[in-house]
């Protein structure tokens, strides 16, 4: 389905429920499996990536054999790792053509060195896998601190059911910090101890997980929040997100708050509605945006497609995992910001720079999603700078976000079918 996209008519007031974390309730997923005797099932996210996690698990307790997890990244290295360290668990786990793309042999050949048996049964160094799980030895490894910080959550997941359990040595800067910071917080509070020793050491003994904590696991998800931020920001509209935390969050894209301040947009508790969270207009905008995303990956695109809009030059830098997400996330927003006049800068593997100038565009733009959520949620804002806007491949939201379009339509926009509209 394609979408042409038309603002709303009136001033944006919305009031939305975001989905739950998908981050947490994947990870909360995992522990979930790897905790004897829970039997309190963790809420579940409604998005491709949960539900691929949640299938394969039950997949698995009722016998062996293929699991295909689509293009749901999250869930194949997660379950990866979990597939190994569970003895008796034979499987071969594969996805889509895109996820045969995606490079996993960093975390493959860290959980051979735990004792792991892997065999790839495709391209060395990728996607599909055949694992024999077994009780693994565990000990100390040593892994390249800007590899995807999945890798390491996956890791240490499974690190307490180690003989030896795990410690793992970085090597370099890591990236995406908070999502590791997350994943230790939702393993102590099953009861494992992690030391984070000076960022470049990760410490796990071997242990047995127990208890849950359902609050935590119950966060509303900041990275969608985001898109409600672009809009205000581009609208100067309001938007109030019920269940949205505004302190204490474990989600790294709660920075979100800060960055889109810079952008016009000021994030509270609301006054009117408990445990919500407001989005309102301020007219206190940064005169160009320079941003360090090493730990904020997933929002690089909706700040970069929202500094556009409001003609804010800007400078992103630590971008590096952008080249091997759903697509190539860099190349990408190069090419779609292109159609609306706007010419990028890029600098090796790492950073986006705009200086502010603009070409004159002769159409309205129709946005490829590359297979790729936040491409499409991150640009269908953008109706409110060019009305009528063509959104490609529209269901890509599902992997993460359901219920983008429908929450678009409540908040006033106009979706429709673009083929019928060009009849």
């Amino acid at each position: 389905m394609d979408y042409r996209i038309f603002p709303p008519e009136d001033m944006l007031e919305a009031c939305i429920s975001l989905p739950l974390s998908k981050s947490i309730a994947n990870r909360a997923l995992i522990l979930h499996a790897l905790t004897p005797d829970d039997n309190t099932m963790p809420p579940v996210a409604d998005c491709d990536d949960s539900e691929a996690i949640v299938n394969a698990l039950n997949g698995h307790l009722s016998g062996n054999g293929t699991v295909n997890i689509g293009a749901a990244g999250t869930a194949m290295r997660f379950l990866t790792a979990y597939y190994a360290a569970t003895p008796g668990c034979e499987v071969v786990i594969d996805g889509s053509e895109r996820m045969r793309r995606r490079p996993i042999g960093p975390l493959v050949e860290a959980l051979r060195q735990c004792g792991a048996s892997i065999e790839y049964t495709g391209e060395n160094g990728y996607p599909p896998l055949k694992i024999t799980g077994t009780r693994l030895k565990g000990g100390e490894i040593s892994l390249p601190a800007n590899i995807s910080s999945q890798f390491i959550s996956a890791l240490m997941m499974v690190a307490p059911t180690m003989t030896l359990g795990l410690r793992i040595k970085l090597q370099g800067e890591i990236i995406s910090l908070p999502y590791i910071r997350m994943t230790m917080a939702m393993m102590r509070r099953r009861g494992i101890e992690v030391d984070l020793e000076g960022l470049s050491v990760i410490d796990i003994p071997n242990g047995v997980y127990s208890g849950t904590d359902s609050a935590v696991e119950c966060e509303r998800d900041w990275s969608a929040a985001s898109y409600w931020a672009e809009i205000s920001a581009i609208s100067a509209g309001f938007v109030t997100l019920p269940g949205l935390k505004t302190e204490d969050s474990i989600q790294g894209d709660s920075a979100a708050i800060e960055i889109f301040e810079r952008m016009g947009v000021i994030c509270r508790k609301s006054e009117d509605m408990e445990n919500a969270a407001e989005f309102t207009p301020s007219p206190e905008v940064y005169s160009r945006i320079d941003l360090d995303m090493t730990e904020t990956p997933d929002l690089a695109q909706t700040v970069a497609v929202t500094a556009a809009m409001l003609g804010l030059p800007f400078c992103l830098t630590g971008l590096s995992s952008l080249r091997i997400k759903e697509t190539d996330r860099i190349e990408a927003l190069c090419n779609e910001l292109f159609k609306y006049g706007i010419v990028l800068e890029v600098e090796g593997d790492h950073t986006l720079r705009w200086d502010g100038r603009r070409m004159p565009v002769s159409q309205v733009p129709e946005i490829d999603t590359y297979d790729d959520h936040r491409m499409a949620m991150a640009f269908a804002p953008t109706a409110l700078f060019v009305p009528g806007i063509i959104i490609r491949n529209a269901e890509v939201v599902k992997k993460s976000y359901p219920g983008y379009w429908d929450d678009l339509r409540s908040a006033g926009f106009t979706l429709v079918d673009a083929s019928l509209s060009q009849e």
